[in-house]
C-alpha cells in the first residue's frame, strides 16, 4: 500500500510538472501571462544563455506556444499587400527607437503566398515538423509592420488550430497532419479591417472561439474543435470591429466569452454566442485582450491613452452602473495588453513607460521609465516580469510595489510577438527565427 501512495503521489507530481511546463496560449495555460515555474532566466545575450536558436521558413508576429516536447509557431512565406500605417513613436524618430516594418520573407512582391505552422523540438530547436497552407482567395491588407500569420496558434493538447488573416484556419494534429480546415473568408465574407486581422482563436473544451468583427461583417462563431463544424454563428451590427482575441471564463456555474470590441466589452453565453452584458464605449482600435483572475475581469480597451478597468462578471443588460468595480479613463497601452500577478496590474505601451497600479482600485502604485517600443504584452513568473521591446531588448523586472530593473537583455532581434514560458525557459520569438532562453 506504502508503494502505491508512493506511485500515486509520484504521478500527481509529474502531472503537475508536465502541465506546468506547457503553454498552449499565447497568453499561456490560464490566459494570463503567467508561469508557474520557478528558476526562471533573468540575463541573456546573443552569445549568452541561449540554449538554442532555430530559423523558420517563414516571417510572422504570432506567439510561440508549446505542448509537450515541441514549440509551435506560425509564420507566412511569400508577400501580401502591406499599407504603411501610424507609428507608436510619436515625436521622435520610430526607427532609432527600434520601431520598424517586418522584415521580407524572402519572396518578390506578388509571389504565391503559403502559411506555415512549424513545430520545432523543445530541447534542441531541432525542426520536427511543417504543415503547410497554401493562401486562397484575395490577400486582405495589412499594416506594414506585420502580416497574414499575426493570430497566434492554440492548442488542446490533441490539436493545434492556426489562423490566418485570409480567415483559412486549420487544425493540425501533434505530429503535423491536417485534421479539418475551413476558410471563413470565402464562407462568410472577406476579411476586412484596416490594419489586418489580429484575432487569435481561443479553445475551450470541444470548442474553437474565433472573432470575427470586420468593417463589411462581424460576427462571433463557435466551431467544433473536433470536426470544424459550425456550433453556433452570431451577427454583430455592421462596422463593429475589433482586432482583440476573447476571453473565456467559468463564474458563478456558466461559462462567459468576453469581447473587446470598437462598441464597448460585453460578455456572451458560451453555448449560444448570445450577449449577455454589455459597457459601451467607442474605440477606433480596440486591440487588448482581457484577462480574469479570482472573479474579477481587468482589461485595457486599447488605442492612445486607453481607458483599463476591473469588471464583474455574470451581469445582465447594461453592466457600465453595476459591475465596474473601478475605471480609469486614461493611461493604458495601444496595444499590448495588461498583466495581472499578485496584485498588481503591470502595463508597458508606445513611450517606454512602465505603469504599476493596484489591481484592487486601479491606482497607480509606481510608473518608471523604462525606455522601449513594446507590442509583445508583458508576461511573468518566478517574481519576474519580462518586457519585450521591439529593438531586441527584454527587461526583467523584480514583481512588487518597488522598481527595480533586474537585468536588461539583447539579441539582434525585433520582437513583437509576446514571449511564452515552459520547462524553466523563456522563447522568444523574432520575425524569421525562435530563441529558447535559459538552461
Amino acid at each position: 500500500m506504502k508503494r502505491t501512495l508512493f506511485a500515486l503521489g509520484a504521478f500527481a507530481v509529474l502531472t503537475v510538472h508536465l502541465h506546468a511546463e506547457n503553454w498552449p496560449h499565447w497568453r499561456g495555460p490560464s490566459a494570463t501571462g503567467v508561469s508557474p515555474e520557478a528558476r526562471l532566466p533573468e540575463k541573456w545575450s546573443d552569445t549568452e544563455n541561449v540554449a538554442w536558436k532555430a530559423a523558420l521558413r517563414g516571417v510572422g508576429i504570432s506567439s510561440p506556444i508549446v505542448w509537450g516536447d515541441l514549440v509551435i509557431v506560425t509564420a507566412q512565406a511569400g508577400s501580401g499587400e502591406v499599407r504603411p500605417g501610424p507609428r507608436l513613436v510619436q515625436g521622435g524618430d520610430p526607427l532609432a527607437a527600434g520601431e520598424r516594418p517586418l522584415t521580407s520573407s524572402g519572396s518578390s512582391a506578388g509571389a504565391r503566398v503559403t502559411f506555415l505552422v512549424s513545430a520545432v523540438d523543445r530541447r534542441t530547436g531541432r525542426s520536427v515538423w511543417d504543415y503547410e497552407l497554401p493562401a486562397e482567395g484575395p490577400l486582405p491588407a495589412v499594416h506594414e509592420k506585420h502580416n497574414l500569420a499575426s493570430p497566434s496558434p492554440v492548442t488542446d493538447g490533441e490539436r493545434v488550430y492556426a489562423w490566418f488573416g485570409t480567415g483559412q484556419i486549420a487544425a493540425v494534429d501533434l505530429s503535423g497532419k491536417l485534421a479539418w480546415k475551413k476558410h471563413l473568408g470565402a464562407t462568410y465574407g472577406p476579411f476586412e479591417i484596416n490594419w489586418g486581422h489580429g484575432s487569435s482563436p481561443v479553445v475551450y473544451k470541444n470548442r474553437v472561439i474565433l472573432l470575427c468583427y470586420h468593417e463589411h461583417g462581424s460576427y462571433l462563431l463557435s466551431l467544433d474543435s473536433r470536426t470544424g463544424d459550425v456550433q453556433w454563428k452570431v451577427d454583430a451590427p455592421t462596422g463593429v470591429t475589433s482586432y482583440s482575441t476573447p476571453l473565456v471564463l467559468e463564474t458563478g456555474g456558466r461559462a462567459e466569452i468576453v469581447v473587446n470590441s470598437s462598441v464597448g466589452v460585453s460578455g456572451h453565453d458560451l453555448m449560444s454566442g448570445e450577449r449577455r452584458w454589455y459597457i459601451e464605449e467607442a474605440n477606433r482600435f480596440p486591440i487588448p485582450s482581457p484577462v480574469f483572475h479570482d472573479g474579477m475581469i481587468y482589461t485595457s480597451r486599447g488605442y492612445r491613452s486607453s481607458p483599463f478597468m476591473a469588471i464583474r462578471p455574470g451581469g445582465s443588460g447594461n453592466v457600465a452602473n453595476t459591475h465596474v468595480a473601478w475605471k480609469l479613463a486614461t493611461g493604458a497601452p495601444y496595444i499590448s495588453s495588461l498583466l495581472y500577478y499578485d496584485g498588481l496590474i503591470y502595463m508597458t505601451g508606445d513611450v517606454g513607460v512602465l505603469t504599476v497600479s493596484d489591481a484592487r482600485t486601479g491606482e497607480r502604485v509606481y510608473q518608471d521609465r523604462i525606455g522601449g517600443v513594446y507590442s509583445a504584452s508583458p508576461v511573468a513568473g518566478d517574481g519576474k516580469v519580462y518586457l519585450a521591446s521591439e529593438d531586441g531588448e527584454t527587461i526583467v523586472v523584480a514583481a512588487g510595489r518597488t522598481p527595480k530593473i533586474v537585468s536588461r537583455n539583447r539579441l539582434n532581434a525585433r520582437q513583437l510577438a509576446s514571449p511564452a514560458i515552459a520547462g524553466g525557459r523563456v522563447f522568444i520569438r523574432s520575425d524569421d527565427a525562435l530563441y529558447a532562453l535559459g538552461r
